[in-house]
C-alpha cells in the first residue's frame, strides 16, 4: 500500500507520441506499475511488478523538467492505483494537457473531465475480452477516444459489430491498429476501406522510430 502523496512508477520518459490522434507530437509519458490484465499481445509487461514508489511532487517536478506541456498517464493499468486521481487532478491544474489510457475494465467516471481518456475494448485475440467493462461506453464523450487493437480478421469482425451495435463512431474518436508483428498494416488498412469504417487507422509509430523492444521511447 502508498501512501497519500505517492504512486509506484514504472518510469517517466520524453518520446514522441507513438498512438491516438496526438500521433507524432512530443510528449512526456508517466508509466504506473501492475496491471490486472495479461493480454496476449502485451508489450509493457515489465510494468507488471517493476517500480518505484515516487511523491506525486516529485513525479510532477520530474515532468516539468521535459518542458512539454503534452503528459499521457498510462501503465501497466493506471486505474489500479488510487492516488492517479490526485496525479491527473495535479496535473490538469498545472495546465498540462493531459491523457489517460486505460485498458477499459476499470470505471472512468471518476477520471477528472479535463483529461482526454483512452480507452481499449479488448478484442477476443487479447484473451481478455470478458473483462471489458461495457458500462463505460457510457461514459464516453465526444474527446475521449476509443482503441481496438486487432490480431486477425476475426477480431476486426469483431471491433466492427461492437462499433455499429454502441455507434461508438457518434460518441468519440475509434481507433483500429493491428499487432505489431503479427497482422499487416496493410491488410487491416484494407479492410476499413472495403467496409468504409468511421475511424482511424494506426500504427504504433514509436516501434517504427525506434527498436520496438527498446524501453522508454
Amino acid at each position: 500500500m502508498t501512501s497519500q502523496d505517492t504512486l509506484i512508477i514504472n518510469e517517466i520518459f520524453y518520446s514522441i507520441q507513438g498512438e491516438s490522434t496526438y500521433m507524432g507530437k512530443p510528449c512526456v509519458f508517466i508509466r504506473l506499475t501492475a496491471c490486472d490484465l495479461r493480454c496476449a499481445w502485451c508489450d509493457t509487461a515489465y510494468a507488471f511488478e517493476d517500480g518505484a514508489e515516487m511523491t506525486i511532487d516529485a513525479v510532477i517536478q520530474k515532468v516539468k523538467e521535459y518542458g512539454c506541456n503534452l503528459v499521457e498517464v498510462t501503465g501497466g493499468e493506471p486505474l489500479m492505483q488510487e492516488n492517479v486521481h490526485i496525479l491527473l487532478k495535479r496535473l490538469c491544474d498545472d495546465k498540462f494537457e493531459v491523457m489517460i489510457e486505460t485498458g477499459g475494465h476499470h470505471d472512468i467516471n471518476r477520471i477528472d473531465q479535463r483529461v482526454k481518456r483512452i480507452m481499449d475494448i479488448k478484442c477476443p485475440g487479447s484473451k481478455m475480452h470478458k473483462q471489458n467493462r461495457w458500462e463505460n461506453i457510457e461514459a464516453l464523450i465526444s474527446r475521449d477516444e476509443v482503441k481496438f487493437v486487432i490480431s486477425d480478421h476475426s477480431d476486426y469482425e469483431w471491433a466492427k459489430h461492437v462499433l455499429l451495435q454502441y455507434q461508438l463512431d457518434k460518441r468519440c474518436t475509434v481507433l483500429m491498429a493491428p499487432v505489431y508483428g503479427s497482422l499487416e498494416n496493410r491488410v487491416l488498412a484494407e479492410w476499413i476501406l472495403h467496409d468504409r469504417l468511421r475511424v482511424h487507422f494506426q500504427l504504433q509509430m514509436h516501434k517504427y522510430i525506434w527498436d520496438p523492444k527498446k524501453r522508454g521511447v
